[in-house]
């Protein structure tokens, strides 16, 4: 099983993607969704999952500043955002994949 979180402002968003990973996914264990970066960030210095599926744009802490609070960290990131303007960034976080 791959223990995974998902962190986005929008709970549609999260909503579609867990969705997607149900249907298609059987091996994601989904330990969490998130729609608050904190509470997100609390939650994986206690629990640390394998794979996070993460937003950029979110109010509070960006997806690059939710990253930087968790350092060093052993976990995948795939972000999940509408901005491309961020790809390289994303890969010098180790962003396995960015859509």
């Amino acid at each position: 099983m791959i223990k995974t979180v998902i962190i986005d402002d929008e709970k549609f968003c999260i909503e579609v993607l867990e969705s997607l990973l149900n249907a298609h996914y059987p091996d994601i264990q989904l330990a969490g969704t998130f729609t608050n970066p904190a509470q997100a960030v609390s939650f994986i210095q206690a629990q640390p999952p394998d794979l996070v599926f993460l937003d950029i744009n979110m109010p509070g802490l960006n997806g690059f500043e939710v990253l930087d609070r968790l350092m060093p960290f052993t976990f995948k990131v795939i972000f999940t955002t509408a901005y491309d303007n961020y790809a390289i960034k994303a890969m010098r976080y180790g962003a396995i994949d960015y859509g």
